[in-house]
C-alpha cells in the first residue's frame, strides 16, 4: 500500500481529486496518511478532516527562521513513513535536504506543459496569464518528480488543453484543472502505486 502525504497551501482541489480517485478506484493500492499545509486557513485541511485523515498545519510564522521550519516539516513527514509526497499547490520551496532524502518520491503538478511556462515565478494564475500573453493555442498540465530545480524534474505524465478565444486567466485556469490536473494527478499516483505493488 502506497503511503501518501499531500502538501498543499490553498483550497485543495487537487487533493479532492486524489480523494475522489481513491474512492472511485482510479487510484488503487494507495492511501493518504497526512495532509500538511503551511496555511492555517487552507480549506484543504478541512477536506482532510472530513475524510478522517490527519490534517497538520506547519506555518513558517511559528518558527524563528526558515531552517527551523524546514526541520519541523521534515520531522513531521518522516513520522508518517511516506512512500510518496504529493505537492498539490504547495507554495513553499522544498528544502534540499528533503529532496535528497525523498529522491524520486516527491511529485508536483504544474499547470502548463513543462518546459513551457514553468520555473521561478510561474505559479497559480501567473502561468495562465503568461500563456495568454504569449498567444499559444495549446497549454495543459504536467506531473513531474521534484528535484533541486524549479519544475525541472523528470516528467511522469502530461496532458494538453486547448486555449480558446476569449479565455481569461481565471477561465483558462479552471479548464486546465478540470481537463488536465484533476485527471493527471490521480493517474500518476496510480501508476506509481502499481509499480510499487509489482515490485513488492
Amino acid at each position: 500500500m502506497l503511503r501518501i502525504g499531500v502538501l498543499v497551501s490553498g483550497g485543495g482541489t487537487n487533493l479532492q481529486a486524489i480523494f475522489d480517485g481513491i474512492q472511485n478506484k482510479k487510484i488503487n493500492h494507495a492511501q493518504v496518511k497526512v495532509v500538511i499545509s503551511n496555511n492555517p486557513n487552507a480549506y484543504a485541511l478541512e477536506r482532510a478532516r472530513k475524510q478522517g485523515i490527519d490534517a497538520v498545519c506547519i506555518s513558517p510564522k511559528e518558527f524563528p527562521d526558515r531552517e527551523a521550519f524546514y526541520e519541523n516539516l521534515l520531522a513531521n513527514i518522516d513520522a508518517y513513513h511516506l512512500d510518496l509526497i504529493v505537492l498539490a499547490g504547495f507554495l513553499v520551496t522544498i528544502p534540499e535536504m528533503m529532496i535528497k532524502k525523498y529522491r524520486n518520491k516527491i511529485i508536483n503538478v504544474h499547470p502548463s506543459l513543462v518546459p513551457s511556462f514553468c520555473g521561478v515565478g510561474y505559479y497559480g494564475l501567473k502561468v495562465h496569464e503568461a500563456v495568454l500573453a504569449r498567444g499559444v493555442k495549446v497549454t495543459g498540465a504536467t506531473v513531474h518528480y521534484v528535484d533541486e530545480g524549479t519544475d525541472t524534474g523528470p516528467i511522469i505524465l502530461q496532458k494538453a488543453v486547448e486555449v480558446k478565444e476569449g479565455d481569461t486567466p481565471v477561465i483558462l485556469q479552471k479548464r486546465v484543472m478540470e481537463e488536465a490536473e484533476w485527471i493527471l494527478l490521480p493517474e500518476a499516483i496510480n501508476k506509481i502505486a502499481q509499480e510499487q505493488e509489482e515490485r513488492s
